[in-house]
Formats: C-alpha cells, sequence, structure tokens
C-alpha cells in the first residue's frame, strides 16, 4: 500500500480523536459520538525491546483517558502483503496485539476473527519490523469488535450495563443500523464508539458523526 495513502489516514484518524478530559459525558441528549479507529498496534515492553532498543515516544493524547500516539511505527508482514507505517499506541500492555480492518487483514492473508481488545488467545500471528528490530507474534491479531466506551454514569443514563451488546443507528450518507455493539462502562472512560474504516465507509460516515442506540442485541 501506497505510504502517502497510510499516512493521510492515520492523519484523518488523529485529527477525529479529541484530547482527554473528564470521563463524565458532555455530549447532549442520545447522541454517541463516533471515532475511527485505524490500523494499529499495542505492544509488550519485550516487543518494544526488540522493536525499538528503547521506550516508546509519547507524541499525543488519545481521547481515553492513560492512550496516546507514539512517534514509533511499525510494518507489518503477512503472509501475502506487507503494510508500511503502522502507529503505535502506547502504554505497554501485557501481551502485544495488532488491530485490522478486515481489509488490511484480506491485504495481509491473514484471517483475522472479530474480538474484543485483549481477546487474543487461539488468533493469528504476524511479523513486526521497525527500522532497526524484528519480532515474531505467534498470537495476537484481531479484528476489533464495535464498541462503545461509557462512564458509570453514561451506562445509567443509557440504561445499559458493561458488556452488554446493543444496537446503535449510524446517521450518515447512507445508514444503517449496527448490530452486537459492545458497551464496554469504567469510570475512566469517555463516552465515545469505536469503528475502523470499513465500517465507516460502508454507511459513508462524515466528520463529527454519531450514533443513537436503539435496541439490545443482547444483555450482559
Amino acid at each position: 500500500m501506497d505510504q502517502t495513502i497510510v499516512e493521510d489516514i492515520i492523519k484523518k484518524v488523529m485529527a477525529q480523536v479529541g484530547s482527554t478530559g473528564t470521563p463524565e459525558s458532555s455530549v447532549a441528549g442520545d447522541a454517541i459520538p463516533v471515532e475511527l479507529s485505524g490500523r494499529h498496534v499495542h505492544l509488550c515492553e519485550e516487543d518494544i525491546k526488540e522493536l525499538f532498543g528503547a521506550p516508546l515516544t509519547h507524541v499525543k493524547e488519545l481521547s481515553q483517558p492513560g492512550q496516546y500516539l507514539c512517534k514509533e511505527r511499525v510494518r507489518l508482514i503477512g503472509p501475502s502483503g506487507v503494510i508500511d507505517n503502522v502507529a503505535v499506541l502506547g502504554p505497554a500492555r501485557p501481551k502485544s496485539q495488532v488491530e485490522l480492518s478486515l481489509t488490511d487483514a484480506r491485504i495481509l492473508g491473514i484471517k483475522a476473527p472479530v474480538r474484543q481488545s485483549g481477546d487474543v488467545a487461539g488468533t493469528p500471528g504476524i511479523v513486526l519490523t521497525s527500522g532497526s528490530g524484528l519480532a515474531g507474534l505467534e498470537e495476537g491479531v484481531i479484528v476489533a469488535a464495535r464498541h462503545i466506551h461509557m462512564s458509570p454514569a453514561d451506562a445509567a443514563r443509557f440504561g445499559v450495563s458493561d458488556n452488554q451488546k446493543v444496537d446503535v443507528h449510524m446517521d450518515g450518507s447512507r445508514p444503517a443500523v449496527f448490530k452486537d455493539v459492545i458497551v464496554r462502562v469504567n469510570k475512566d472512560f469517555r463516552l465515545a464508539m469505536h469503528i475502523d474504516f470499513d465500517e465507516a465507509n460502508s454507511c459513508g460516515l462524515g466528520k463529527n458523526a454519531r450514533g443513537k442506540i436503539v435496541g439490545v442485541t443482547q444483555e450482559a
């Protein structure tokens, strides 16, 4: 994939991600802000050392408190393709994880399952390289399940609970209802729904996209 295209995508993702602040909702009514999540990796300390030989370099806070974009980038090498200049997010995690769209997975030749972040047991592996290092993951490649971050106050307001699955109406140029959207509740979360570019393009979402919970797919 052309590196310029990848860089443009990353810039668009970062432009739509707000700075951190109070975890309580600042969105009036029943609208839920929607953020687009481009391909990225989370790394454990061992893989950070193998790839970069030094700690990650903080560049910008992301919308969820404690999460940040790093200066470092990696190349993803799959069975049938490569993707360059992939963003690294901090801080370090217990296990490395690569989050892709289904389109990305096809480019790499990987059958990545749809999973919640952190649920990597039994998932495909991949090779990561930097300008100075290499790390091979035996597992850790997923397509992130669409989800909504909420504070307990937001969950009470919407009448939902942690790990419940809901239906969300997306009001884009091609309106659609996304089912099986996982609700994730934590006192440190800010209200935001996260989807990838495949999902956003499917319903023609534009800037300042919003969603609305319209039903329950599955109880927690």
